[in-house]
């Protein structure tokens, strides 16, 4: 029975090679339903990633047609190596299809790390500067991009100023009503991250996110502590920005 079953019309014995790029493939239709269900994947890249599976299927098919036994296992005394061209096309449409849909993953992963990471460090400078309030009876002076001296006995230990995404810092904003340019102008108490090295607008490096498209010199992501918060003291309240906590 077993012998009958290897001589089955169709099958062939595959290499290691050959076997690794089929399991990689039969991988390709579980990824995108996964990740799909998390909702990371976009029409584009479920049309890509469909499209070329397609397109492999089709080489496959002809060069079997053809007679061309893909990956086949070469005998011991079988001078031939390497892949033939159709090979070489399935394996690199194989790559090609799982980076484009493992790469947006990854990218929209680590946005969601920078900005989680933003959140907790926010509340975490947010309790200390009540502490200090407790302790000094107010809150601290303004800090231009940087954590408020005095302020670092009530924090944990971190990379301060730094902020989470890469070039960014910290701001603490304590701006009272001569400070800001537009209505409301009442005092302001925030912690902001700023995007661009001070006086450098050609500078800013901007989270690659969808809310910070129509971000600029002046946009920040920032922690609302009291008043009327805003991205910058020289910009409306509605000056684009992300607010985390209004």
């Amino acid at each position: 029975m077993q012998r009958r079953l290897l001589k089955i019309k169709g099958w062939y014995p595959v290499s290691f090679i050959g076997g690794l790029t089929m399991a990689l493939y039969s991988m390709v239709p579980v990824t995108i339903i996964y990740v799909d269900s998390l909702g990371l994947v976009t029409s584009p890249t479920r049309a890509w990633a469909i499209g070329g599976m397609v397109f492999v299927s089709a080489c496959a098919g002809v060069a079997q047609r053809r007679g061309h036994k893909l990956f086949t296992k070469h005998k011991k005394n079988d001078k031939r190596s390497g892949f033939t061209l159709v090979e070489l096309l399935i394996v690199i449409s194989i790559i090609g299809i799982l980076a484009a849909i493992i790469l947006p993953v990854f990218k929209t992963s680590t946005n969601r790390a920078y900005y989680t990471r933003a959140i907790a460090e926010f509340r975490s400078v947010s309790t200390a500067l009540e502490l200090y309030a407790n302790s000094f009876g107010n809150y601290p002076p303004d800090a231009n991009r940087s954590i408020p001296p005095g302020l670092e006995a009530y924090l944990s230990g971190s990379n301060w100023p730094n902020a989470p995404w890469p070039g960014t810092v910290y701001d603490w904003d304590a701006w009272g009503s001569n400070d800001l340019t537009y209505e409301p102008k009442q005092q302001v108490y925030q912690i902001s991250i700023r995007f661009c090295p001070l006086n450098e607008p050609t500078q800013c490096r901007f989270p690659t996110e969808e809310w910070a498209n129509n971000f600029d010199y002046y946009s920040a992501v920032y922690y609302c502590v009291s008043g009327p918060c805003r991205a910058h003291s020289s910009q409306p309240v509605n000056h684009p920005g992300r607010c985390v906590n209004c």
